[in-house]
């Protein structure tokens, strides 16, 4: 299992992958990750697998889901501001 200030965030990405607009499979080769290895990676249950940073900033920018950014933010006491 994820750190514990880390698996919500972690959480929120699974979420936003799953559920998003996108098929997880094709986010996937967007991402350059084999479909089992980024469910591996955002599974806030698997403590073997890590989530890194380069995959988080494209999941973000492909979905345009901040969701998992927020929550970020949120746990280390912080809050996001538009510029636009």
């Amino acid at each position: 299992m994820c750190h514990p200030t880390s698996f919500e965030v972690v959480k929120k990405v699974h979420e936003s992958v799953l559920n998003g607009h996108l098929p997880a499979r094709t986010l996937a080769h967007a991402v350059g990750k084999k479909y089992s290895t980024l469910l591996r990676e955002i599974n806030p249950y698997d403590s073997r697998a890590k989530l890194g940073v380069e995959t988080f900033m494209d999941i973000l920018r492909i979905t345009g889901d901040i969701t998992p950014l927020e929550e970020m933010v949120k746990e280390l006491g912080y809050s996001l501001r538009s510029q636009a």
